[in-house]
């Protein structure tokens, strides 16, 4: 017989359809995706990959914003297949359904039939062929339409591109469901009314002020009798606590890697401490003369600093994974996991970044150079995690570059990312940072390449010397995404688009050469 959940643990209550929702006895990796379209009978959302690739499932997420003087909703798009039903917690979830209810109690659309603009745009523009990714398509669209119906401007086609950049469709060339991304600022607004929203968000905050904890019976074979829990912690002392007290529970950020644990591979992931509670965590500020990233911010938080500090790095940004994947995941997951092919190590190693980890009261830091062990292991000790991650102002008064290589110009896994940072005195290089992933088991800095271009001129000829270091810096595998023989070409031709772009002579801006950001073919 199964354990009954422990006595103090607590239901999921979040607010859907209009109303706050409870659940209980639901194991703690149930995925949203399942309990909508298992529990809820909410079909709309659909099921592509399961791995938070195709867009399909995309949803909604509606977080309390208590940051300025009247409290706020944040809308995010995140993929309901890898979000773990528990950490809906205290938010509020949107799917498809409520596009068509949204527009009758605004008064734009009252008949009983009528469509919300999203989904009439996309019908006039015929934007959906077997319809399986319009429901996802219709809620990244929503999500754009908010913010800029909230900000008071229309977006570019590109803007609305890249919105939709976590969405894949196979019928219809995404061309008439860009057209229908214009097209739906032209009908009958539509806006969401967010105070009833707030007020239920609120009332939530209120009775459950302190830490959450839920608890549910193991499931799968060998574990009858054992209850999972899953902790969110409030405060950055309670998760430290929490982390002594239970070493051997995963901490769980966005679950954008452990969701794929649970659904591809079937693990068993046991306890689950959530870490996407803690406002400490996911500050990014200025502090003294570093940037300080910490680790609980989602990648578009932690992203969009880098990129407003250092504008180069742009299109290495809006390339990581999709929208749906930035909003959820954190920064400081993407490094602990330690994967030679996660794409921000590359970037932080080219700015000289720390890492910041912590364990009960005791705080260390260390180069993000030496966190890595070998192949997705690292430096931590049992009870310790990453707290944040910094970034020296210095870093960004240098000729940054991050350059993405993968198969699919968005929404790809990289088969190489290459960071960069070149400081030059006239026209001799004086220091210079070369870091890639997809290379090595780890991710790691090209340390004789470097060398070979450290106090030499920053010529053609340098280049191709530390070109040919490059090849005793890496020996990179062959898999499925490129061979070794590319791999170690495309790293070899990347210091010489980084040459080209920051000769002090007739450089080339880093857009121009933004075409071959892409992998044009496999190689043999």
């Amino acid at each position: 017989m199964a354990a009954p959940p422990e006595a103090s643990a607590q239901p999921v209550r979040f607010f859907h359809r209009g109303q706050v929702v409870e659940v209980q006895g639901a194991h703690p990796t149930r995925s949203v995706l399942d309990w909508l379209r298992e529990d809820a009978r909410c079909t709309g959302t659909k099921e592509g990959c399961n791995e938070g690739d195709c867009g399909a499932c995309t949803v909604v997420i509606g977080s309390l914003d208590e940051q300025g003087a009247t409290p706020g909703l944040t809308l995010q798009t995140v993929n309901a297949c890898i979000q773990f039903l528990p950490t809906l917690q205290g938010k509020a979830l949107f799917t498809v359904e409520d596009l068509q209810p949204m527009a009758r109690r605004c008064g734009a659309a009252p008949e009983a039939d009528a469509l919300h603009p999203v989904q009439q745009a996309l019908v006039e523009c015929h934007g959906s062929q077997c319809g399986f990714c319009t429901p996802g398509f219709a809620m990244s669209l929503w999500s754009s339409y908010e913010k800029h119906q909230r900000a008071g401007s229309l977006p570019t086609r590109q803007q609305l591109a890249d919105d939709l950049s976590g969405n894949l469709c196979r019928c219809t060339g995404y061309r008439p469901i860009l057209d229908a991304g214009q097209r739906m600022f032209d009908l009958p607004a539509a806006p969401l009314d967010a105070q009833p929203v707030i007020a239920a968000l609120q009332g939530l905050r209120q009775s459950g002020s302190g830490s959450f904890h839920y608890a549910a019976p193991a499931r799968g074979i060998g574990v009858a009798g054992r209850t999972d829990r899953f902790w969110a912690p409030r405060t950055l002392d309670e998760l430290a606590s929490l982390r002594l007290q239970h070493p051997e529970a995963r901490l769980l950020a966005g679950s954008t890697d452990i969701g794929l644990w649970v659904n591809k591979q079937f693990r068993d992931v046991g306890d689950l401490i959530h870490v996407g509670e803690v406002a400490q965590l996911q500050q990014v500020a200025d502090e003294g003369d570093v940037l300080r990233i910490g680790a609980g911010a989602s990648l578009e938080a932690a992203w969009r600093a880098l990129v407003q500090r250092a504008p180069s790095l742009q299109d290495v940004w809006l390339r990581f994974a999709s929208p749906p994947i930035r909003n959820a995941g954190t920064m400081g997951g993407n490094v602990a996991n330690g994967s030679p092919i996660g794409d921000s190590p590359p970037i932080l190693m080219a700015l000289d970044a720390q890492i910041e980890l912590r364990r009960g009261d005791a705080v260390r830091r260390m180069p993000l150079t030496d966190f890595y062990l070998d192949y997705m292991k690292n430096a931590l000790q049992p009870g310790e995690f990453v707290q944040a991650l910094r970034v020296p102002h210095a870093a960004f008064a240098r000729q940054l570059r991050g350059y993405k290589i993968s198969k699919r110009f968005d929404c790809d896994i990289s088969a190489l990312c290459a960071g960069f940072a070149i400081e030059l005195d006239g026209e001799t290089v004086r220091s210079v940072r070369l870091a890639y992933g997809g290379m090595a088991a780890t991710v790691k800095r090209a340390a004789q390449a470097e060398a070979a271009l450290v106090g030499q001129p920053w010529t053609e000829a340098t280049v191709r010397a530390a070109q040919q270091a490059l090849a005793q810096d890496f020996k990179p595998l062959s898999d499925m995404r490129a061979s070794a023989a590319y791999r170690l070409q495309v790293a070899q031709n990347l210091l010489l688009r980084l040459w080209l772009e920051t000769r002090p002579a007739d450089a080339l801006p880093a857009s121009a050469t933004s075409v071959f950001s892409v992998m044009p073919h496999q190689a043999a």
